[in-house]
């Protein structure tokens, strides 16, 4: 792709996205994601109905009258998105890849998090850390990781879930919001991603394609595994193979699914042919 395609994209995306989240997003990202905690902002005299357990006992032994410590919310949050960018994120059918639709949320994620005045940062991982983007606010930055969304090739096309998350909890030291947007067409992450969300407030979008639930009957094919690049010929015309195919595929779904809840992981799926934008706001909103 040259410059001049390339920034034509950007801007397509830019304006889409930023659109959505000045109009749709503002007010439920806000509600949803509340900062990192509560700051000291200072010591005042005690008043009637003030919470005991706030008294600064030091202060009120120093003037021998009761003093309380009084917090202030901290808004600004660090987000970090967790981009898979294995082989099986360039599949696709009827209406996008799953590059696609990845590179527009997270786009709509990183306008989002500006407006709310919090600094987004990007990792991109396969079966290992292909790049890492360091949090930083403002329209430029958001600019490149759109660029970078579009544009990044990965080194290797295999997927590690639970390496990417062992890094987030080591490289990312103070707590953060983290979206981690894949197809989790992985198994064994279920330790890094408890772990991971002990520190960090995780959600988990998985993207995936109406195609991938359900294998057609078209007769013999000649299939690529897009992360192994090895291929294999599969009778598709076979009810034995169409039925073990979807029986693998409704046991990741819901391994994935039982997974997230008993990590305590908020999460939702979003299908390649259908509105992240209703995907999005859901999660938002069971999040207030």
């Amino acid at each position: 792709m040259d410059t001049t395609e390339l920034l034509k994209r950007v801007r397509k995306i830019e304006i889409k996205t930023r659109g959505l989240s000045s109009n749709i997003f503002a007010g439920e990202y806000h509600s949803a994601f509340k900062g990192r905690g509560m700051t000291f902002s200072e010591v005042r005299e005690y008043q009637y109905g003030d919470d005991v357990r706030s008294i600064d006992w030091n202060v009120t032994a120093r003037f021998n009258s009761p003093f309380i410590k009084v917090f202030e919310e901290e808004r600004e949050l660090t987000v970090m998105l967790m981009i898979d960018v294995s082989g099986s994120r360039d599949f696709g059918s009827s209406f996008a890849f799953k590059k696609n639709i990845i590179t527009e949320i997270a786009a709509v994620l990183s306008f989002s998090a500006i407006q709310n005045n919090d600094k987004i940062g990007v990792i991109f991982f396969s079966d290992k850390i292909e790049k890492f983007i360091s949090p930083q606010k403002g329209r430029k930055h958001i600019l490149h990781i759109i660029r970078e969304l579009i544009s990044f090739e990965p080194d290797n096309k295999t997927t590690d879930i639970g390496m990417a998350l062992r890094y987030l909890t080591n490289a990312i030291k103070k707590r953060c919001t983290t979206f981690v947007i894949s197809d989790f067409l992985d198994e064994g992450f279920e330790q890094p991603l408890k772990i991971a969300n002990q520190k960090h407030d995780l959600v988990a979008l998985k993207i995936y394609d109406e195609r991938e639930t359900e294998m057609p009957s078209i007769g013999l094919v000649k299939l690529k595994d897009a992360e192994s690049g090895e291929y294999s010929w599969i009778d598709t015309s076979s009810k034995k193979v169409r039925d073990s195919y979807k029986k693998w595929w409704n046991e990741n779904d819901e391994y994935t699914k039982d997974l997230f809840s008993k990590s305590g992981v908020d999460a939702t799926s979003i299908r390649t042919d259908e509105d992240y934008v209703k995907a999005l706001m859901y999660l938002f909103k069971t999040r207030m």
